[in-house]
């Protein structure tokens, strides 16, 4: 089943409704995911990526249009069925605890287990085919806290893994790494689209590097969001209605953004 659909957004906008009043931050959104792809949202600060994720992944509500995971509406699963569909890694700071690198990746099997959590050999297995698949073998035995930044990143992604779902949504995941750190990121979502078939779908400030090895950006600008490849948006010249800043155009011949 290839290029198979795994959530498809129809007609969607998204935003709030403090006290019965609409505050809509986008509308009329389509988006298809598909299996095999990894996919960069983009847009400049404030525009509402983070909306839009939590929208996606049935964490609010959309104001209208539909959500569809593997053909359901996502406001209908359950929080079982919604686990073993779709990851997501957040950018936030884990709780205290006393977690090893490889009981944090454990963690991801949680919506196959018992209550009690007893782990199979299935999930033993789902796990250390995660941890293969990142390459932290070598961290396994580490509390958590002991690791930098840029590793975590990578434990938070093997977890995802772990948790065996077509679709895993990141987001921001290379925000506090420094350059090597977020090229190993980036290869390595990459890498894991091509080799497990499922579709990562990111939000990123990482504009060039997002060009250079997504197979579809999202762009999210106040008129409106488009998905395509790469190349057919540089076409079209969608990346200059980024940023409305005339020091800030994107060179279409380079394919990134430079200071004029």
């Amino acid at each position: 089943m290839e290029n198979k659909i795994i959530l498809q957004a129809s007609k969607i906008s998204i935003g709030y409704t403090p006290k019965k009043a609409k505050n809509i931050i986008a509308s009329d959104i389509d988006l298809s995911l598909k299996k095999g792809k990894l996919i960069a949202l983009i847009g400049a600060n404030g525009i509402g990526k983070s909306t839009l994720l939590r929208t996606i992944t049935g964490i609010q509500k959309p104001l209208s249009g539909t959500v569809s995971l593997n053909q359901k509406n996502i406001q209908e699963m359950d929080f079982l069925s919604l686990a073993q569909n779709l990851s997501v890694v957040l950018t936030e700071k884990l709780p205290p605890s006393n977690l090893t690198v490889w009981e944090l990746i454990a963690l991801g099997r949680q919506p196959y287990t018992n209550w009690i959590g007893t782990l199979t050999d299935t999930d033993i297995a789902k796990i250390n085919e995660a941890i293969e698949l990142t390459q932290i073998g070598h961290l396994t035995q580490k509390r958590h806290y002991e690791i930098s930044d840029g590793q975590l990143q990578i434990v938070l992604i093997a977890r995802a893994l772990a948790q065996d779902t077509p679709l895993i949504i990141l987001d921001e995941p290379t925000t506090h790494l420094d350059l090597l750190h977020k090229v190993v990121l980036f290869k390595l979502l990459k890498k894991l689209t091509q080799e497990t078939g499922k579709c990562i779908l990111f939000s990123t400030h990482d504009i060039d590097m997002a060009i250079q090895l997504s197979d579809e950006i999202i762009i999210m600008t106040p008129e409106n969001t488009v998905q395509d490849q790469p190349c057919n948006l540089i076409l079209k010249g969608s990346f200059n209605t980024l940023f409305k800043d005339e020091h800030i155009v994107f060179d279409s011949e380079k394919g990134k953004f430079v200071i004029s």
